[in-house]
This record gives structure tokens, sequence and C-alpha cells, in this order.
């Protein structure tokens, strides 16, 4: 048992990672990015729901992403497609954020060296995603494994739905018993629409998180 970091968007992933981590470590943090995104209420309830779970939420903003301005997800680009392919890589989603998640954890990389922390516990998934090749293993183990060597560290990368569909991800959010704060509180969708509410949470019910979502939720009602 030790100390771990949750790189929380306050998703349903997100969310889940973080019931499974108090459910197994001493000691839990969290971490959340103001890159202004489009769903920045996101951020909002992150800290709501790490309030209620009674971890800490460290928030870090920066630009950068805005700057460079080469994803459909950022609040610059607010009234571009997020159904279309990326503008400057055609094999990826409008939503693809280039280099996103290797800022995020070297960030927390560095967030856990500081606070002592042994594990960094992520939500990116390789079964059932959104098109994102930075959520695949591949891709963390090495990037965990340059850090650490940077770093002369020896924290460890965790990653509980990698392997999971979104079906699977609600099962476990009810298993961590986390489910209704997953369902009530957190955020998936991509437009930040926390007006609409559904079975399987609240967003636009169009947008790539929305429609992944809903059809996690279908699945995960056949298999009760």
């Amino acid at each position: 048992m030790s100390k771990a970091l949750v790189v929380f968007s306050g998703g349903q992933d997100s969310t889940t990672c973080l019931g499974w981590a108090k459910n197994r470590f001493i000691h839990v943090e969290t971490i959340t990015f103001d890159y202004h995104q489009k769903h920045v209420i996101e951020i909002k309830q992150a800290k709501k729901i790490a309030k209620m779970l009674n971890v800490s939420n460290y928030l870090i903003s920066f630009n950068i992403f805005e700057q460079l301005g080469d994803s459909a997800l950022l609040e610059v680009n607010k009234n571009e497609d997020l159904n279309a392919t990326h503008k400057n890589n055609p094999n990826l989603p409008a939503s693809f954020v280039p280099n996103r998640n290797a800022l995020f954890f070297t960030i927390a990389h560095a967030y856990a060296q500081k606070q002592g922390l042994t594990t960094i516990i992520t939500g990116i998934n390789q079964a059932d995603y959104s098109g994102y090749p930075d959520c695949r293993k591949p891709f963390v183990k090495q990037l965990e494994h340059a850090l650490n060597i940077g770093s002369e560290s020896n924290i460890a990368f965790e990653y509980p739905l990698i392997n999971l569909t979104k079906a699977q991800t609600f099962e476990l959010s009810q298993n961590e018993g986390i489910l209704d704060i997953v369902l009530e509180e957190s955020h998936t969708c991509y437009n930040g629409n926390r007006t609409l509410k559904h079975v399987w949470g609240y967003g636009c019910g169009d947008c790539p998180a929305c429609v992944l979502r809903e059809r996690g939720w279908e699945e995960y009602i056949k298999l009760l």
C-alpha cells in the first residue's frame, strides 16, 4: 500500500479510477489540468468530486495548447466540428490534442516527485477509446520509463481501465462503489453541456464522448 496520484479530469474514466485508487492506496491525491478546453466545466466537477471523496485536488493551468490551436477540443476552436477528422491528421479525430497526455503525465510525474507519491494512476483506455494514440499502453510504458530515467526516480504508472470496454468501466465503478457519483457528477461531454440529463449522465448526446458513454451504458445494462 503506497501513495497515489490520480490524473483527474472529472470525467467517467478518471472518476472510476479515483474510486479504484481510494480502495487500494493509503493516501490519494488528484491533479487536474486547465488547458483552455472547450468543456471547462469538467474542472468544476473534478473539484467537486474530489471534495466529496475527501481527497486534495491540485489544479495546473497553462495555455500552450490554445497557442498551438491544433484541436477542435479547445475553446479557441469552439466552432469547429468535433465529429470531424483532425485538420492536420485525417487518421485522428478532431478532438485529439497533440501531445496532451505526454505533457499531462510529465507534469504529474514532477508533482508526484514533489509530494513523495509512488504511483500515478490514469484512465487511459485502448480497448474502447476515441481514437487517441496516446491512450495506448506502449506509449505510457515508454513515457514512464523515460521519465524515471530522467529523474532518477521509480514512480509506477497504473492504468486500471486499459483493456476495459466502456460497459466494463461502468461495471467497475459499480464494484468500487462509485457509480452514483459517476452518473451524477462526472462530466464527459466535449461540448460542456450539463443541462441535459440522461440515464448515463449529463451531456449533449451528440459529441463522440457522449455517444461512447451512452453506448457503454446500454451495453452495461445488458450485463446486469
